[in-house]
């Protein structure tokens, strides 16, 4: 018996409480070489019981690297799943998005065959039968909340790729989570038709429902029913601290001077955030800001949007997952049910990050980048343009298709070897994710650089004016000239650079351990 009623209680179709067993009892049907999806984003709603049953039968049988696994995935899970899974050498190919070091560790040393994509685009591709020979997946593991009398799945703390899960792959496993309330009822499921039979997505408004609460499955393909208890471990909260405050600070100025230019409505438009302190300070910002009746259309809702409704300026918000930390955010979820349930809106991913809904409703997208050069190309996703971090995600989803586009990050980041720390403003990102044509407006702690209607070698002097840090502004400063005078001179100069040195920073860093180069001299040694 749990707090929140028993698994006959929430397996309305009688007929499959023939199928429940153990976790145990699963790992029969799984063979090395599989191509498995599993529900889950952003480690919320993700299955706990058959990964970690999984994971204690390699480990006990000493199976590392002789029982492997594709696995597909809308974002990432918990460490207790999928990093355990690396550390024990279980995963050969990973789509999308990843978090954990121990994955990430296999992905850069090459054990693991990792594939990046906007997530959005994943689930459109996977729908499409993209990713493997036959188009077909071997197991899907979801979790849900409940099952309804005609197998309609109630999801829990988020929707991923779940209806992508039930369609392709051969066998079902679901993990019932009595844990936890249900969820039942906060899910808006829209199943789309392939081309050329798609039709329109009436999504108008950020609260808008289309479709219904529950995925539809073929109870022919449901193999094993597994009650699980765990909850979510969630994603950490990240505390703001002065840098990420100052960028709040000039995105909240600069709200309140579009629409003193009649270029936002006075209670703005539906807001995208990504995670991580500055996400989390510029959410905090608008909690307690002079903005009011504001909605949020987002793929990740974190704790500081209990906040930002605690604080009654956010009606209501859509998001593909609940990614809360496991405390103080689900408790503090839980002991208010009444007062966020009926406001929040979990949608698929193939919903919540596809370019129609965010280029109708003009979201303003926001999100932190690894870093950025000075004509606006974002890097968000390989440190020194090789080493993998956790993965593109859904920036691009909102980046590309937003009313308006910023990205923030602080001027420069800490570092082991210089006390000052590493530049994010460079001359030239090692990897872009997000082009110029992309991004509108980049703020750090220094200032915000407005870049609409700017052209490139204007562009890079007023990023470099505005976001990089005073000790880097004038190395900065200095490869511009140095650039544009060279392109110029041969008749190559819409935007200046200088390949021979573009990277001389990063290359100094890596040799000497610091990004605070002497000169631009590329005959100079690195170390003088």
């Amino acid at each position: 018996m749990s707090d929140f009623g028993t698994l006959e209680s929430r397996v309305r179709r009688k007929s499959l409480l023939s199928k429940v067993c153990k976790a145990e009892d699963c790992i029969q049907y799984f063979k090395d070489g599989m191509n498995l999806m599993w529900s889950g984003f952003t480690p919320a709603g993700y299955p706990k019981e058959i990964p970690i049953a999984l994971a204690d039968y390699v480990e006990a049988n000493n199976l590392q690297g002789k029982l492997r696994f594709n696995l597909f995935v809308g974002a990432s899970t918990g460490a207790e799943t999928e990093d355990r899974w690396a550390t024990l050498n279980m995963i050969d190919r990973r789509w999308p998005y990843q978090t954990g070091k121990n994955i990430a560790k296999g992905i850069n040393e090459g054990r693991i065959r990792m594939g990046d994509k906007h997530l959005g685009v994943f689930a459109q591709d996977a729908g499409y039968g993209f990713y493997t020979e036959n188009g077909r997946y071997d197991i899907g593991i979801v979790e849900v909340s409940a099952i309804t009398e005609d197998c309609g799945l109630a999801l829990t703390t988020s929707c991923g790729i779940v209806a992508e899960t039930l369609h392709l792959c051969d066998k079902i496993i679901i993990e019932v989570n009595t844990g936890q309330p249900s969820f039942e009822g906060m899910h808006d499921i829209h199943m789309q038709q392939k081309p050329p039979h798609r039709q329109p997505m009436l999504i108008t408004k950020a609260n808008s429902r289309i479709g219904t609460p529950y995925v539809p499955c073929d109870p022919d393909k449901i193999v094993a029913i597994v009650e699980s208890k765990r909850r979510d471990k969630g994603r950490a909260f990240s505390d703001m601290d002065d840098t990420s405050e100052a960028i709040a600070g000039h995105i909240m100025e600069f709200f309140q001077h579009e629409i003193k230019m009649g270029r936002l409505p006075e209670n703005l438009l539906p807001i995208q955030s990504g995670v991580g302190s500055i996400a989390n300070a510029v959410i905090g910002g608008l909690a307690k800001g002079p903005f009011h009746n504001l909605s949020v259309y987002t793929e990740v809702l974190q704790d500081t949007m209990l906040d930002f409704f605690d604080g009654g300026n956010l009606l209501y918000a859509s998001s593909c997952s609940l990614s809360l930390s496991e405390d103080p955010g689900f408790p503090r979820f839980f002991d208010n049910w009444d007062k966020y349930f009926s406001k929040i809106t979990l949608r698929p991913l193939s919903i919540s990050n596809n370019p129609e809904p965010i280029r109708r409703l003009g979201c303003i997208a926001m999100n932190t980048p690894v870093e950025f050069d000075i004509y606006g190309h974002a890097n968000s996703t390989l440190v020194g343009g090789t080493r993998m971090i956790n993965g593109l995600g859904g920036s691009g989803d909102f980046l590309r298709n937003g009313y308006l586009k910023i990205m923030h990050s602080p001027s420069v980041r800490p570092s082991k070897t210089d006390p000052l720390g590493i530049t994010c403003v460079v001359p030239k990102a090692p990897h872009i994710d997000h082009t110029e044509h992309d991004l509108d407006v980049l703020v750090t702690e220094q200032g915000l650089a407005d870049m609409r209607g700017v052209a490139p070698k204007e562009r890079a002097k007023l990023i470099i004016e505005k976001c990089a840090h005073p000790e880097y502004k004038p190395i900065l400063e200095e490869y511009l000239e140095m650039a544009k005078k060279d392109c110029l001179e041969r008749g190559v100069g819409h935007e200046p650079q200088l390949f021979d040195r573009a990277f001389k920073m990063q290359l100094n860093l890596a040799q000497n351990g610091t990004m605070r180069i002497k000169n631009w001299d590329i005959k100079v040694d690195l170390c003088e």
